[in-house]
């Protein structure tokens, strides 16, 4: 069977991979810090690891999946302070946010999602081991730091060169957007804000709180052991959190911490043009209102190399929108045929084994669209020849729920029948609608009524128009004969 590679940030290059214990992948991907909702291009990364996930399941492996929950940091204190809140109070109802956005996704569970407050315990053990070890210390302000010029091998994950460090000096904050290569915060010592929002716990060195990177390292070996297999995140990552990371599980365990480092380029948002319909998306929320599906957006992620930077763009998305369409009308003509042809299981299995090499090369995405969209169109050729053979179908059938499985490009479309005296099923039951897209919903079936009465004075110029106008939100309109019939795609 062909490897399975994986470009690896450690080594800067693709290298085969497999299990460590050939079963089961430990995998660790950084999850949000939760004091705002994550946006898209948060998604983006956490899309990633959710076609890693799936992709690595396809081989055979288990997977045991970690994805953290920052609920105690410096942004978070501070937002609890300006608001008159416990840092719960903050991140509670955002870690929920997250967890709803991830599901309409259909990003798939972890098999943890461990919160930083919660796991304060091995915070605090594994300071105990940096300082019995001699690569922590305490600072003149009670706080504990780790002293990168004790650990030979820092800076081999982001390739810092070690004679830049300068050597004692600290960072007293934890600012993901700053690249100081000095030493870093393990412990903080409590201050009058972090006692005021519930952000400071008792320990032998000191009452304080974690560091970002403390968080991590401890809640990924708590669950994986001290060797992980993959480790993901974020580009913006590679340093310093996750060299931090490597500094100090190393440090403390002396094994290496994690063997494959994999890590999402960036979506670019700010600046891009949008159209009109679309509008300035930034949120899974705007997302939604906008009536965009949640089979487009993977579709529209997955077009490009996790590698690689994209834009998030209008005229992306209504090409992914359309795409997807494409996808749920196959997935309907699949399910209905009634057979195929010996051709048909030909383009299924060379479709299978197109799909299956360009996830093996890296994880390449576009290249696995791209074969999933010429099975599309070989298969419907196929279906047009009306064959008789169930075997080929079944074939047809298997290959694309395979695809999909890993994907998950297929939309799922809500429908609501609208007639002169009758709307079924009420909008306000069909499942997870924001009340944003309720009132969407409605809105449009009551133009949709409108339309009806201009068709019954046959007015066909207005009812043109009104579809027109429908079918602009982000609605597919179909006149069938128990009425006009309504879909917004998922």
């Amino acid at each position: 069977m062909p490897e399975f590679r994986l470009y690896n940030t450690l080594s800067r290059t693709v290298q085969p991979f497999v299990p460590a214990d050939g079963e089961t992948v430990r995998f660790y991907s950084c999850g949000p810090t939760v004091y705002d909702p994550a946006h898209i291009g948060n998604f983006r990364t956490f899309l990633f690891n959710d076609l890693l996930r799936r992709a690595l399941r396809l081989e055979g492996w288990n997977v045991a999946q970690v994805q953290n929950l920052t609920d105690v940091d410096d942004k978070i204190i501070r937002r609890a302070e300006s608001t008159g809140k416990t840092i719960i109070e903050v991140t509670e109802p955002i870690t929920e946010i997250f967890h709803k956005d991830r599901r309409y996704l259909r990003i798939e569970d972890a098999e943890e999602y461990p919160k930083a407050t919660t796991h304060i315990p091995e915070m605090i053990a594994l300071v105990e081991t940096l300082l019995e070890k001699g690569v922590a210390y305490k600072a003149e302000d009670g706080s504990i730091y780790f002293a990168i010029d004790r650990f030979p091998g820092y800076g081999k994950l982001s390739r810092l060169d070690a004679r830049e460090v300068k050597s004692g000096a600290r960072v007293a904050q934890d600012d993901y957007t700053k690249e100081n290569a000095q030493d870093f915060a393990l412990w903080k010592a409590a201050k009058p804000e972090d006692e005021a929002t519930g952000a400071a716990w008792d320990a032998p060195f000191g009452r304080g709180r974690p560091g970002w990177h403390l968080e991590c390292s401890a809640m990924a070996m708590k669950y994986l052991g001290e060797t992980l297999d993959i480790h993901c995140g974020g580009i913006d990552l590679v340093f310093p959190h996750h060299e931090d990371e490597i500094a100090q599980s190393e440090a403390a365990t002396g094994q290496i911490f994690s063997r494959f480092w994999c890590h999402g380029e960036f979506l670019q948002i700010d600046g891009t043009k949008m159209s009109k319909r679309l509008g300035n998306i930034t949120t899974v929320k705007d997302l939604r209102e906008r009536g965009v599906s949640a089979a487009a957006l993977r579709h529209f992620i997955y077009s490009t190399h996790y590698r690689k930077q994209m834009n998030l763009s209008g005229t992306g998305l209504e090409a992914s929108l359309e795409a997807v369409r494409r996808v749920g009308e196959f997935a309907h003509r699949l399910e209905t045929a009634r057979g195929g042809t010996p051709e048909l299981a030909v383009a299924a299995r060379e479709g299978e084994q197109a799909f299956r090499t360009a996830l093996r090369e890296d994880l390449n995405a576009p290249e696995a669209v791209a074969a999933l969209f010429t099975f599309l169109q070989k298969a419907n050729a196929e279906l047009d020849r009306k064959g008789g053979d169930a075997s080929s179908l079944a074939e047809a059938r298997r290959v694309f729920a395979l695809m999909d499985s890993v994907l998950d490009v297929q939309p799922r479309a809500q429908r609501v029948v609208v007639g002169p005296d009758r709307v079924e099923p009420d909008p306000a039951s069909l499942p997870d609608l924001e009340p944003p897209e309720l009132e969407q919903v409605r809105w449009a079936v009551g133009r949709l009524r409108d339309r009806l009465a201009a068709r019954a004075q046959r007015d066909f110029a207005a009812s043109d128009a009104i579809r027109a106008e429908v079918e602009e939100r982000g609605f597919v309109v179909k006149d069938t004969p128990g009425g006009t019939q309504l879909e917004r795609w998922r």
